[in-house]
C-alpha cells in the first residue's frame, strides 16, 4: 500500500472519534484545501525573497492581466481584498517603485493605478515561476487527466463562487 495521505489521515482519525459522521467531502475539499495551503506556503517563501507578499503579488497580477490602468476600486473587486488592505499593499508596492498612483485630471478624486517597468518586469519574472510550481504539482496527471481535474473543478468553483467575471 502507498502513502496515506493527510485526509485519508483525517478520515481515519473521525471515522474513530465521530463514526456516524459523513466525512467524504474531505476526499475532495480537504485535499483541495491541503494542496492550496502547501502551494501557498511555496509560493510565500518564494517571495519572501523578494520583499512581497501573495496578496500584494495578486494585485500586480491583476494590474499586468488588465493591460491597462485600473482603478483601486477594480483592483478591490478583483481580488476581493477590502480597500484599506489593497491601499496598504499598494502603499507598499509603490513605495518599492512597483506600482504609480496618477490622478485623474478631470474629477481630480479618482486615482489610477499602473505598473512601473520594474513592476512588470517583477511580474513577468515571478507569474512563469509560480506556474511552474503549480506544473509540478499536477506532474503525476496525464493532460487528459489534468484536463479532467480542470473540469471537476470549474463546477465547484461555479457553485461555490457564482459570479460572472
Amino acid at each position: 500500500m502507498g502513502l496515506v495521505d493527510y485526509v485519508e489521515r483525517l478520515r481515519e482519525q473521525w471515522a474513530e472519534q465521530m463514526p456516524d459522521v459523513d466525512v467524504s467531502p474531505a476526499d475532495s475539499i480537504g485535499r483541495i484545501t491541503r494542496i492550496a495551503a502547501l502551494l501557498a506556503e511555496a509560493s510565500d517563501a518564494a517571495l519572501a525573497q523578494r520583499s512581497l507578499t501573495r496578496p500584494e503579488l495578486e494585485v500586480l497580477t491583476a494590474l499586468r492581466r488588465a493591460g491597462r490602468p485600473l482603478r483601486a476600486r477594480e483592483v478591490t473587486t478583483i481580488t476581493r481584498a477590502p480597500g484599506a488592505s489593497i491601499s496598504k499593499r499598494l502603499d507598499h508596492l509603490q513605495r518599492e517603485g512597483l506600482v504609480e498612483r496618477t490622478v485623474v485630471e478631470r474629477d481630480r478624486r479618482g486615482v489610477l493605478l499602473s505598473l512601473t517597468e520594474e513592476g512588470t518586469r517583477l511580474v513577468d519574472e515571478l507569474f512563469p515561476a509560480q506556474l511552474d510550481r503549480e506544473r509540478a504539482a499536477l506532474g503525476g496527471l496525464t493532460g487528459d487527466e489534468r484536463e479532467r481535474l480542470a473540469e471537476l473543478l470549474a463546477i465547484v468553483l461555479r457553485r461555490v463562487d457564482p459570479v460572472e467575471y
